[in-house]
């Protein structure tokens, strides 16, 4: 045996070694392995969160790594020489820019001849605000207008938005349990309580999704609002000259409306004299009966002195 043993000894250790070997390998290619593609999803959702639509300006990281959610507005007061040439410019720039803007009002409201003053609100997506606004600001020194103001504004709802997120996970989780006591139970009563509390949840579920959607188009697309103004050169118009020609067609004017007004109030006149006919009559009967009580009454009131009293 102790023959045997020394036959077989280094054999049995060299096999032991490359085992041992292999094994190593293969633990140390396994580690690169998951190292490596462990970065993929780590770089994956970058890329994708800047290549996304909507999605890549709906939010940004705050200082202390906290998602940050903003709802921002815009408006911007602009004077052009015409307002509606500029306005079907604007209109089309941001429809190519963004396809998914729309256009929620557009208003146009005359104050000279042939002048207007336009007002626009647009809603824009979050990722492509910034192009636009440096756009709308540039856009008056470039067609020979004038910026006259430009407001932004920024409103922060993380924490409502974080909130609304986790409310609606908790009553999420909540409508299942209940819905597994519902399925369990068997008392009448049980299935009441059970059923008006799953109501109530589903309610209360309904509401925080449609605030958290409401949240989600407010933070994933910005409102603009812009308003375009005719320059004051356009709209104040060179005093007129004196023209004969003009005076007498005012004249004309003056008196054409005198003979309407004098026309109306005859018409007038007429259309009541059914009213007025009768009452001058009455008025005019009633004077005259009283002027002849007056002279019936006079000698009898009068004394005058006879011959023999002289």
């Amino acid at each position: 045996m102790p023959i045997i043993i020394q036959k077989y000894k280094w054999p049995t250790l060299l096999i032991y070694s490359l085992a041992l070997l292999a094994l190593f390998v293969v633990a140390c290619g396994g580690a690169t392995g998951s190292s490596s593609t462990g970065e993929v999803p780590l770089a994956a959702p970058a890329q994708n969160l800047k290549a996304s639509g909507p999605s890549s300006g709906q939010h940004t990281a705050s200082s202390n790594g906290q998602q940050q959610y903003l709802i921002k507005t815009l408006s911007v007061n602009m004077e052009v020489k015409d307002t509606q040439r500029a306005a079907n410019d604007l209109q089309a720039w941001i429809s190519v820019t963004d396809p998914l803007s729309t256009a929620q009002t557009i208003n146009y409201q005359q104050v000279g001849d042939n002048l207007y003053t336009v007002s626009m609100t647009f809603s824009v997506q979050a990722s492509l605000f910034p192009r636009i606004e440096n756009y709308l600001n540039n856009y008056p020194l470039a067609h020979k207008g004038r910026l006259l103001s430009t407001n932004m504004g920024a409103q922060d709802v993380s924490n409502d938005y974080i909130d609304t997120q986790s409310r609606l996970t908790n009553l999420r989780g909540e409508r299942d349990r209940l819905l597994t006591l519902m399925s369990h139970a068997s008392a009448l009563g049980d299935i009441l309580s059970i059923d008006q509390r799953l109501t109530d949840v589903e309610g209360q579920i309904e509401q925080m999704e449609a605030h958290l959607n409401s949240l989600t188009g407010q933070t994933s697309f910005y409102t603009i609002s812009i308003s375009l103004q005719p320059s004051s050169v356009a709209v104040t118009p060179p005093p007129a000259s004196w023209s004969a020609g003009a005076i007498w067609q005012n004249a004309l004017s003056a008196a054409i409306a005198f003979a309407q007004a004098l026309a109306t109030v005859v018409i007038w006149l007429a259309a009541f004299s059914v009213y007025l006919i009768p009452l001058a009559l009455i008025a005019w009967f009633a004077r005259r009966w009283r002027l002849m009580k007056m002279q019936r009454a006079a000698p009898k009131t009068a004394s005058p002195t006879s011959p023999s009293q002289i």
